[in-house]
């Protein structure tokens, strides 16, 4: 597989906590709705798209077993956001919500 974050994918994702991944994942999910937002859809599919490997690759992460569901449940309602009809209601607004908290937790942690 070729891996846009290729010394993230090789090992040194599994370094991060949960927290600081998920800080990661929601940078890339910020930069997606920006670029959207201002129009620029191959941006915003590229910047989804890293967001989806590294969110693969906390899923892959054996500390995270027991938020696989967590994690598996992220990924449905991104795509579902991003690519599909929103079925969910997700918004800007609610992704900002949510990863917030994790951006927090991973600077306090420093």
């Amino acid at each position: 597989m070729n891996y846009q974050h290729q010394q993230l994918a090789s090992g040194r994702w599994k370094e991060f906590t949960f927290f600081e991944q998920m800080a990661n994942i929601g940078s890339e999910v910020e930069r997606a709705m920006k670029w959207k937002n201002k129009g620029r859809t191959d941006y915003s599919q590229r910047a989804f798209e890293r967001a989806l490997e590294l969110l693969g690759l906390s899923i892959d992460d054996v500390k995270n077993k027991s938020r696989l569901k967590e994690l598996a449940r992220l990924r449905e309602v991104l795509i579902d956001y991003f690519a599909f009809d929103n079925i969910y209601q997700s918004s800007d607004e609610k992704w900002h919500h949510y990863f917030y908290g994790f951006n927090f937790a991973a600077r306090i942690k420093r």
